[in-house]
């Protein structure tokens, strides 16, 4: 039966690129018809020579070589091999073949070798499996680069609690101990655990898993894996993030969610560095730091009979506090243009002209939802196109711009302007540079004496409005504030 591709391989293929190189014009002729319903470049050459030639000039994603060569032989071509900026498999043929030759073949890194005369289908089966594993391989680099650009390990900030948390996670790095983690939602555990696992030189991946996010019925097939058979819909074995994360770091994020029944399981697991995958008689040793994390205070849930207290002595090994955002503002001063920069970035958005009193205003704002919290501020600033100082300030309820009072020079009648509108205008007997003065003084007092937001928001230069100031204070009009 003639080999064929699915029709996702078969464009996916079409990037390829192959060289055929034989002295024989027929078996060119041949391959080259075969290969070129695959891929959309197939060049040939009869010699090294000129294989090498058109090495030189195009990439090759596979290379079908005859060893047996007028001049040269394939196995002598040790530019093909020796190029690392141009590798390409390389699918050896011959019709002399012994087992010094392929020896010779297989050492050079031959993808697959195939002996003279050949079925076609026989080289199609070596071509696909040769485009496969180079197609795996792609992806792999295509999630590695995705995974990478999303996932932020750096921990940014020079207050002083951050400073002393870069100094535990550098402390705690090299040892094989638990790490807790412990601190409110949206301060980086998670991001805490990474540097852990970063700069304690595992060789082994970083996984992290929600034990929140889980079903209790589910949790511990996912960390320990299971058995075909062992449980209605388990068609197939599978390794649990144990064993995937073996050589380096599990990070159990929301520990005080976990189960008492999986807690019980995880402390055997901690103890004996064995798991016993569900449905299975054989134990399994691995080879994995736990770095675990909560938001609770895991010692009160200890106290309320919610949390093992082995479990919490055999996690609390060493131990990381995380300070929330409103006891770290100095931070805000790197945190702002770290995500503004890097948001600007993923969203495509143009870098936004922000005043350094967009950040201080922010100062007065306690956090709640922490550093998450502010990313998202950020992230809605920027698609709104709004600076933080003003939309702080919708975020935090206050819709409204703060009423004034103002007494008119020319009279006894007191008004009070909301959000830009009075309820009947401003008085008919007011002179043009009253109006503009209340606007003026309005917005200025609305961000907080802040005259280059207030010039923002006017659509004017700061200098505009310090000379206003200087005028009105010449004049010695008698406005009060």
């Amino acid at each position: 039966m003639p080999v064929s591709l699915d029709p996702l391989k078969a464009s996916q293929y079409q990037a390829f690129s192959v060289l055929v190189v034989d002295d024989e014009i027929g078996m060119q002729t041949i391959l080259n018809k075969a290969l070129s319903k695959w891929f959309a470049k197939v060049d040939c050459a009869g010699s090294i020579e000129e294989a090498e030639a058109l090495r030189l000039t195009n990439h090759y994603d596979l290379i079908v070589l005859d060893i047996n060569l007028p001049g040269r032989s394939g196995i002598e071509w040790e530019e093909a091999f020796n190029d690392q900026d141009k590798k390409a498999d390389v699918i050896f043929m011959t019709g002399y073949a012994d087992l010094e030759t392929a020896i010779s073949a297989l050492k050079l890194g031959a993808s697959d070798f195939i002996l003279k005369p050949f079925n076609l289908d026989q080289m199609l089966q070596a071509v696909q499996r040769c485009m496969d594993k180079r197609l795996e391989q792609r992806h792999q680099l295509a999630l590695k680069h995705e995974f990478k650009r999303h996932i932020k390990t750096e921990i940014v900030g020079g207050s002083e609690k951050t400073k002393q948390l870069k100094q535990l996670i550098t402390q705690f790095a090299p040892s094989r101990a638990s790490v807790l983690v412990e601190g409110e939602s949206g301060t980086g555990k998670e991001l805490v655990a990474r540097g852990v696992h970063e700069a304690s030189g595992r060789s082994g991946p970083f996984v992290p898993i929600n034990c929140g996010a889980i079903a209790p019925e589910l949790l511990e097939s996912e960390l320990f894996g299971h058995t075909a058979g062992a449980f209605t819909g388990a068609k197939k074995s599978r390794e649990g993030l144990f064993r995937v994360a073996s050589g380096g770091t599990l990070f159990l994020d929301e520990i005080g969610e976990m189960p008492l029944t999986m807690q019980s399981a995880l402390l055997r697991v901690l103890e004996q560095r064995t798991i016993r995958p569900v449905g299975s008689e054989k134990e399994v040793t691995v080879d994995v730091r736990v770095v675990a994390a909560t938001n609770r205070n895991l010692q009160e849930e200890v106290n309320k009979g919610n949390f093992r207290s082995d479990l919490y002595y055999r996690l609390n090994v060493l131990k990381i506090d995380v300070a929330p955002l409103k006891e770290r503002k100095a931070d805000l001063i790197e945190l702002v243009p770290f995500f503004t920069k890097m948001l600007i970035a993923e969203l495509g958005m143009p870098d936004p002209k922000w005043a350094h009193e967009d950040i201080h205003a922010m100062n007065d704002y306690d956090w709640p939802g922490n550093i998450r919290e502010l990313k998202n501020l950020i992230e809605r600033c920027i698609l709104l196109g709004k600076p933080p100082a003003h939309y702080w300030r919708e975020v935090n309820g206050e819709h409204l711009k703060p009423s004034i009072t103002m007494t008119v020079s020319s009279g006894a009648e007191l008004i009070e302007i909301n959000d830009g509108v009075t309820s009947s205008g401003y008085p008919n007997t007011w002179a043009l540079k009253e109006v503009e003065r209340a606007h003026i003084e309005q917005l200025v007092d609305f961000h907080d004496g802040n005259k280059s937001a207030a010039a923002r928001d006017l659509g004017v230069a700061r200098k505009t409005l310090e000379r206003k100031y200087k005028e009105w204070d010449s004049e010695g009009s008698s406005y009060a504030d």
